[in-house]
Parts: structure tokens; C-alpha cells; sequence
């Protein structure tokens, strides 16, 4: 018999587990949810300060009473950390790992030793709001509380979609305030929990689904190389960070698989394989001179010039230790040796979009680039176009907010153009949607693929429904079949239509 251990995120406790609880015990589990000391009417035992190591006793009480009742060899624990609950969860395994058959990552981060679960909050501004409170409590270990979002802001928190207007009452009613010393004690581990298989269960409305966590993988970001491991599965869930509220029969249903060892893999970056981002570009491009000064390549045409020119703006966020860099990638190499052959420059470049806190960083970047490709002689300095992919998205904004007279066009691809739910950029100026009704009549070309993920999706419509409210000079080229980054994953002839469109659309801006 498995027995499921579930551990409630911030602000809220084991009634979350209800709908979900049910459903795994009427399948035969063993289902215990665990009461986290301070939160809500649960008493504070000896009056002590509530901190991280507090609701790791309470996780490990459940865990020791689960092995002192079995007569029965072999039952499974399964524990599952939801948001914050991950933070106990695996302070607990790790003191227990022999006894836990698998952890389960319910949209949660991926802690390690030594940080503490503020570390892990999206949003900036709760983490500095947080950070403050403590400092004026005067005292971290015994740090008071942090009060309970109201109705309307649990979005900072995680994405509310999927949850009616009943159930986010509900979820408001019944949150308590969440101990700071929760929040503000590091967690520490031994490496034993490291030994523990996993899964991660991925709610896409709220960040990443599968699809994605494999290009970073591909791409080498350190941090995610440990998920490509065979221990290691994930589910995904079309739905926002409270996936026990808003779909529970379907959480109870990946959680049963999980414990059975179901669930897709990811493919290790070291693997015999081209990864996606480096198979070749649709296009059978021929090479073109090419200059590298710093972060930066020109790809020339023919004649002595001054040509117009596009610089391509890669997407993100992308490892400071990526080989070879995204200026090399085929699909950037590929667009600039294109627009080269007809008789524009074309620019690659290298920008510090390392994690999604880093948007300032990468736009100054490309800032400097682009002044450095205006000033080379070669160069038309009225004829510019900027062509962002993917995560480069965000950038958009600073040009869109104010367009300088010689940007003759922005292009995009597949782009993210909203800061996603589970980045923490409230507030953000690199917010593309906000941006475009100071656009004027600055024309924007946006190319985008018919099989996006959702929550990409969701702010490439909110961006089309904008333009058609603010009436801006928006192009779009589809490519219906395409996925993300398919002019290396999709060679098929309606992509690489879409490609010649997109080309052709923007080099008719910057030569008319």
C-alpha cells in the first residue's frame, strides 16, 4: 500500500488536501496531511519561535508514526511538498531517506542546502517586503508573522487560474498568517535526500512544462542537469499553482502514478544527441563573411554599404556556462547568413540573461550592441531592425515604450510578451503588452507558432488583443504546426514559408 504524506504550502494547511485526499483513499492509499505548527489554531508547542527546523519535526512526527504503525512490509511513503512544503518535505527526508520511497515536487522549487524558502518566492517585492519585516522585528528567530495575502493578491504568490471565485474565497477565508522564521531559517541538508527519486509535478499555468524544462537542460543550465535523471519523472497539469483546489482528480491521478515510478523523463544534455536548439536551420543558408568583436558578430553582404541591419536578440534565460553560445546557435546564425544574402547586415550577439532577475542587465547589453553596430561605417545608422526570440521577449519593451526614429521595425519570435506568473516581476517595465500603445506607428512583425505552450500563448493573445485595442502597426505570420523554436525542430515546408514571410516583412521596413 503506498501512503501519501502531503505538506501544504504557504499560508494555508490541510484542508486544501480534501478533494484530493479523498480521491487517493478511495483508490486504496494511505493518505496522511500534515498540521504545520503556527499556522492558523494550531498551537505553538512550549511557546517557543516557529521556524523552518519546527515544521521539519512536525513532517518528521507524521513520517516516524507512518513506520511505528506498519506491520506491513513494504508500504511506500510518498511525501509531497506543495510551494513552501517542499522546504520540510526534503528537510525531512533527508533525515529519513531510507524510509521514503519518493518525494513529490508539487509546483515548488528546487531548494537547496544552506537557503531559505524566501529564496524561493517569485515576486522581488514580497522577498524585499518580507526581508523587511523580519529586520524590524529586530529579532529573526522570533520574527512575528507574515500576514495572509488578501483576496486579491495570491496571484503574487503563484497563478490563481483554475480556481473559482468560491474556491478563492474559500482559500482567503481560511488562510492563517505564515511564521517568519519559516521563511528566513536556511534549510539544511545532508545529501542523503539527494539518493530519493522524485517527481515533479508542473502546473503550466503557472511556469514551465516539460517541453521547456528540456531545453534548459539541453542548453546546460547547472541547476537542472540533476532532473535528467532516470529517478526522476514529471507530470504536467494545465492549470495555476493551487492544483489541489482547482482540478484535485487529476492531481490525485498523477500523484498515484508517480508513486508507481510513471511519468515522462527528461533526456540528459550529455546524451548521443543533437539537442533541439543546435539541430540545423530549415533553411539551406550559405556562409557569408562574418566579423566577431566582443559579444558581438556581423554578417555581411556584398558592397561596400552602408546597409541596414537587423540584430537578433536571443532568448533566455540561458547558462553563463552554455557552449557554444547563443550568438553560434543555428537558428540566430541561420536568420543573419539570410538576411546577409540580401544585402543587410545581420548581428548576433551575447547578452547576460542568466535568470529571469537579470532583464535589466541583458537590455543594457543589447543596447550597447546595437549602438556599436550603428556606429560602424558599414552600417545605415537610420535603417536598424531588432528581431528578439523567446525569452528575449520582455526586451521588446524598452522599444516599444519609446522607439528611437532609425528602428524601423521590431520583429518577434514566439516571444514572451507578459512577464509569466511564476517570475516575480511585478511591477516589471519589461512588460511588452503595457508597452505597445506608446509604440506609434513603429511596425512590429510577430511570428507565431500554432503549438506554443499555454502560458506563452497566453501572452502572445494578450499582446494581439492590445494591438487591435491600440490600433498598432502589427503584422503576424503563423506557423500553425510550429513549436517553439521550430525553425530548428520543425523543418516542414509551411515553417520555412513562415521564415522567408518574416524575413521578407522585415527587410521590406527597413528598405522602404
Amino acid at each position: 500500500m503506498t501512503v501519501f504524506i502531503l505538506v501544504a504550502g504557504a499560508f494555508t494547511g490541510p484542508h486544501v488536501w480534501r478533494d484530493t485526499a479523498a480521491r487517493l483513499t478511495a483508490e486504496g492509499a494511505e493518505v496522511h496531511t500534515v498540521a504545520l505548527t503556527g499556522l492558523g489554531r494550531l498551537p505553538v508547542h512550549g511557546g517557543g519561535a516557529v521556524d523552518l527546523e519546527t515544521h521539519i519535526a512536525d513532517v518528521l512526527a507524521v513520517i516516524d508514526s507512518v513506520i511505528d504503525a506498519s506491520a506491513e512490509p513494504g508500504r511506500g511513503i510518498v511525501l509531497v511538498g506543495h510551494d513552501y512544503g517542499i522546504h520540510p518535505v526534503l528537510g525531512a527526508a533527508d533525515r529519513r531517506a531510507r524510509s521514503i520511497a519518493r518525494i513529490v515536487y508539487l509546483d515548488s522549487g528546487m531548494p537547496q542546502d544552506g537557503v531559505p524558502a524566501l529564496a524561493a518566492v517569485p515576486d522581488q517585492l514580497l522577498r524585499e517586503a518580507v526581508a523587511e519585516r523580519a529586520a524590524g522585528s529586530g529579532d529573526e528567530a522570533a520574527g512575528g508573522e507574515l500576514p495572509p495575502p488578501a483576496r486579491d493578491e495570491w496571484s503574487r504568490w503563484g497563478s490563481t487560474a483554475g480556481l473559482s471565485e468560491a474556491v478563492l474565497d474559500g482559500l482567503t477565508a481560511l488562510a492563517a498568517p505564515q511564521p517568519l522564521g519559516t521563511l528566513l531559517q536556511p534549510l539544511r541538508l545532508t545529501g542523503a535526500v539527494a539518493e530519493v527519486p522524485a517527481t515533479g509535478v508542473l502546473c503550466t499555468a503557472n511556469g514551465p512544462g516539460v517541453e521547456m524544462l528540456q531545453i534548459m537542460v539541453d542548453v546546460g543550465t547547472p541547476a537542472l542537469a540533476a532532473l535528467a535523471d532516470a529517478r526522476v519523472t514529471f507530470f504536467e497539469l494545465p492549470t495555476g499553482h493551487w492544483p489541489m483546489l482547482s482540478c484535485p482528480d487529476a492531481l490525485a491521478g498523477a500523484l498515484t502514478e508517480a508513486a508507481s515510478g510513471g511519468g515522462h523523463l527528461l533526456t540528459p544534455a550529455d546524451a548521443d544527441r543533437t539537442p533541439a536548439h543546435l539541430r540545423p536551420f530549415l533553411l539551406d543558408v550559405p556562409e557569408r563573411p562574418r566579423e566577431r568583436t566582443g559579444n558581438t558578430d556581423l554578417y555581411l553582404p556584398d558592397g561596400p554599404g552602408p546597409h541596414p541591419a537587423v540584430v537578433f536578440v536571443h532568448g533566455g534565460p540561458v547558462p553563463a556556462e552554455a557552449r557554444p553560445t547563443p550568438r553560434d546557435w543555428p537558428t540566430l546564425t541561420g536568420y543573419a547568413r539570410q538576411i546577409a544574402g540580401q544585402g543587410a547586415v545581420g548581428v548576433t550577439l551575447d547578452h547576460r540573461l542568466r535568470a529571469v532577475t537579470d532583464y535589466e542587465r541583458a537590455a543594457a547589453d543589447v543596447a550597447d550592441a546595437v549602438e556599436r553596430v550603428r556606429a560602424d561605417p558599414r552600417v545605415d545608422a537610420d535603417r536598424v531592425a531588432l528581431w528578439f526570440f523567446s525569452g528575449g521577449g520582455p526586451i521588446t519593451a524598452e522599444w516599444l515604450a519609446d522607439p528611437p526614429v532609425w528602428l524601423r521595425c521590431v520583429a518577434a519570435n514566439y516571444p514572451i510578451l507578459a512577464p509569466l506568473p511564476g517570475w516575480g516581476l511585478t511591477g516589471s517595465r519589461f512588460h511588452p503588452v503595457r508597452a505597445l500603445s506608446r509604440a506609434g506607428d513603429l511596425p512590429v512583425v510577430l511570428v507565431r507558432a500554432g503549438r506554443e505552450s499555454a502560458e506563452i500563448a497566453a501572452t502572445v493573445e494578450e499582446f494581439v488583443t492590445e494591438a487591435a485595442r491600440c490600433g498598432a502597426n502589427l503584422e503576424i505570420i503563423d506557423v500553425p504546426e510550429g513549436r517553439h523554436g521550430f525553425e530548428t525542430l520543425d523543418p516542414a515546408e509551411g515553417a520555412r514559408e513562415a521564415v522567408h514571410r518574416a524575413v521578407g516583412a522585415v527587410l521590406a521596413r527597413l528598405k522602404g
